[in-house]
C-alpha cells in the first residue's frame, strides 16, 4: 500500500474552507481523511468533540507541545491550534490521503517538516466579499470580525509560499480545481 498524502489546506477565516471541505471528503477517488486539529478555542453550535476539534484545555495543549506530539501549532485570535502528529502519520500510513486544515503559520511549519507536503490556499475574490460573509455567519462579535479581516490581509500577502492558489468565487469551480489538484499529485 502507498503511503497516503499529506495536504495543507489553507484559507483566510470566512473564504469557505468548510463548505469546500464538505463537498471534497464524500469523493472517493480522492481517499482523503481529515486531520483532526487540537485547539484550546471553545466549540462553535454543531462542532463534535474528535470530529472538527479535540477541544482540549490550555495546560493539556502546552504538554502536547512540551512532548513534541504536535506536527505543528499555533495562536490565532486568542485560541491555540495543533495537529497531532501520531493521528496525521497512522492514517498517511493506511494509504489515506491527509488533509490538514491549517492556519498559515502552522502551515509553514508543516511544509518546512515535511517537504512533499501539497500545499493549497483559498481566497476570496475580495476583503469586502470576505468581511460580508463573515458577518452572515453570526457566530462572532465585531472585534473578532475586525481582528480576522485584518489578519486575512497580512496573510494574503504571504500566500506564495504555498504551492496552489484557489480562489473561492464561485464555489463549484473552487471544488473542482482543488479535486484536479489532488488527483494530479496522486497520480505522479
Amino acid at each position: 500500500m502507498e503511503k497516503g498524502l499529506l495536504i495543507v489546506y489553507s484559507g483566510v477565516s470566512g473564504v469557505g474552507k468548510g463548505t469546500i471541505l464538505s463537498k471534497l471528503m464524500p469523493m472517493e477517488d480522492l481517499n482523503l481523511a481529515y486531520s483532526v486539529s487540537m485547539t484550546t478555542r471553545a466549540p462553535r453550535e454543531g462542532e463534535v468533540e474528535g470530529v472538527n476539534y479535540f477541544f482540549v484545555t490550555k495546560k493539556r495543549f502546552l504538554e502536547a507541545v512540551k512532548n513534541g506530539e504536535l506536527l505543528e501549532h499555533a495562536r490565532f485570535v486568542g485560541n491555540d491550534y495543533g495537529t497531532p502528529k501520531e493521528y496525521v502519520e497512522k492514517m498517511r500510513e493506511e494509504g489515506k490521503n491527509v488533509l490538514l486544515e491549517i492556519e498559515i503559520r502552522g502551515a509553514k511549519q508543516v511544509m518546512k517538516k515535511c517537504p512533499d507536503a501539497l500545499s493549497i490556499y483559498i481566497v476570496p475574490p475580495s476583503i469586502e466579499e470576505l468581511e460580508r460573509r463573515l458577518r452572515e455567519r453570526n457566530s462572532e462579535d465585531e472585534e473578532t470580525i475586525m481582528k480576522r479581516i485584518s489578519k486575512a490581509k497580512k496573510e494574503m500577502k504571504d500566500i506564495d509560499f504555498y504551492e496552489h492558489v484557489v480562489c473561492n468565487d464561485d464555489l463549484d469551480l473552487a471544488v473542482n480545481e482543488i479535486r484536479e489538484i489532488i488527483l494530479k499529485e496522486m497520480n505522479k
